[in-house]
């Protein structure tokens, strides 16, 4: 009797997206006649991409502060959302710093169609900038596509169910059940990636030639040298304004960054990190708060990838944004961080809404998506840690480590005048 044959494994998207790319290089190099033909079925992608932006926008924003809006009260929770914010900012300013010092997106060449191109040549003023982030209505907001305006009504809608408690329970259901009913419709368009991917990666190479490869190995480059820095910044902080203690932190969350760095996924790291803030001292209270609450508000890694990715479109694009403008993406970017957050693809998904709310071309999200795995990974490593560093130095602000404890260094005037300890406590470590 023959032996059964082993069950086969299932490529994984990633893997069917590399396919896609792979197939995508070789056509736009060897037919590039024929790699242009298939612009329309990249277009159909990019198509279906815009057509979730809104509704999983304010359906998975609404949700998430109806549901935190009441937990982030309190000393703690304000303690937590300042450093979420200011970690974030920080981030999202040395993406931008990145972009500008490398310019990835130069020599790309992606188009613009002229409505879009006649929106770009006008800056707007700061003034203009927030009278049009208010909508006038909901609807117009959704049916332009207008993430901006999306994302400012979400925050009211969603502060306002949850001041309004159980009266508002239902509708705080309703969202949930609209942003999980989204992350369903998000799995079926990202079924279709790896044709979309590949067929957008032919006619671009197939019309602007293999050139066009160096600027996503630069913004490869420009991603993790941006993340390097930010490390470097987020750790000083800590040192300045804390008294954790770095290198045991460093040491306690060494392994759920390799977990979330190897799976590209925070969440498949975040058991080990509670764990480990845990062993370091910070009560299990703060740590069930602070680390759940960082992974909807607390993206590090994500936003700053968002801020890399924006400007290698806009600099693709050929397009200079004002200062104002600029500014404008970053807090749109901040925002809708916290919307999606737990959205598979979620920076594809956040990257589609900025890109639409400023009238950038969408071809850049197919092209980024196809280095996504390699940047996934930097910046999955990233959210993790900085969840870990927040949970530290709330716990720390709040005075809730038990002194004595590894996460804390011990005072340098307490040290110095603490009294020999008997030579039996010494070698017993008591």
């Amino acid at each position: 009797m023959p032996a059964a044959s082993a069950p086969r494994r299932k490529l994984s998207l990633t893997h069917q997206i590399a396919i896609g790319l792979a197939a995508g290089v070789l056509l736009g190099w060897l037919c590039p006649g024929f790699a242009v033909q298939l612009r329309p079925v990249g277009q159909l992608f990019l198509r279906l991409i815009k057509m979730i932006v809104g509704p999983l926008v304010l359906t998975s924003l609404v949700a998430g502060l109806a549901g935190a809006g009441g937990k982030m009260a309190g000393r703690l929770g304000l303690k937590a959302l300042l450093w979420f914010e200011a970690a974030t900012t920080v981030a999202l300013f040395i993406g931008l710093a990145g972009a500008h010092l490398v310019h990835p997106g130069a020599g790309v060449g992606l188009a613009a169609d002229a409505a879009t191109a006649g929106k770009l040549a006008h800056a707007k003023g700061a003034v203009d900038f927030l009278l049009e982030a208010f909508p006038t209505s909901i609807f117009d907001a959704l049916a332009r596509n207008d993430v901006l305006q999306i994302v400012v009504f979400g925050v009211f809608l969603g502060l306002g169910i949850a001041a309004a408690g159980e009266k508002a329970a239902r509708l705080r259901e309703l969202a949930e059940q609209g942003a999980e009913a989204m992350f369903k419709v998000v799995g079926f368009v990202m079924r279709f990636a790896p044709f979309g991917v590949g067929a957008a990666m032919a006619s671009t190479l197939g019309a602007k030639g293999l050139g066009v490869l160096l600027p996503l190995a630069k913004v490869i480059g420009t991603l993790y040298g941006s993340l390097l820095v930010f490390f470097a910044a987020l750790f000083l902080a800590v040192r300045l304004l804390t008294r954790v203690r770095v290198s045991a932190l460093l040491a306690a969350i060494r392994e759920p960054a390799i977990v979330a760095f190897t799976t590209t996924s925070s969440e498949a790291a975040m058991p080990r990190a509670m764990e480990a803030m845990e062993r370091l001292g910070v009560p299990r209270a703060v740590v069930a708060f602070v680390m759940p609450a960082g992974y909807s508000f607390n993206l590090d890694g994500s936003t700053l990838y968002l801020s890399v990715a924006v400007m290698f479109v806009a600099q693709a694009a050929g397009v200079h944004l004002s200062l104002v403008e600029q500014l404008a993406i970053m807090g749109t970017l901040m925002l809708t961080t916290k919307g999606v957050a737990g959205v598979p693809r979620s920076a594809l998904v956040v990257l589609a809404g900025a890109l639409t709310a400023f009238h950038l071309p969408l071809e850049g999200v197919a092209i980024l998506l196809a280095i996504d795995e390699l940047m996934d990974m930097g910046r999955s490593c990233v959210n993790v840690v900085g969840n870990c560093v927040a949970t530290a130095v709330v716990a720390c602000w709040e005075g809730v480590v038990p002194a004595g404890a590894p996460l804390l260094r011990a005072p340098r005037l307490a040290a110095a005048n603490a009294p020999e300890a008997p030579a039996r406590d010494r070698a017993s470590g008591e």
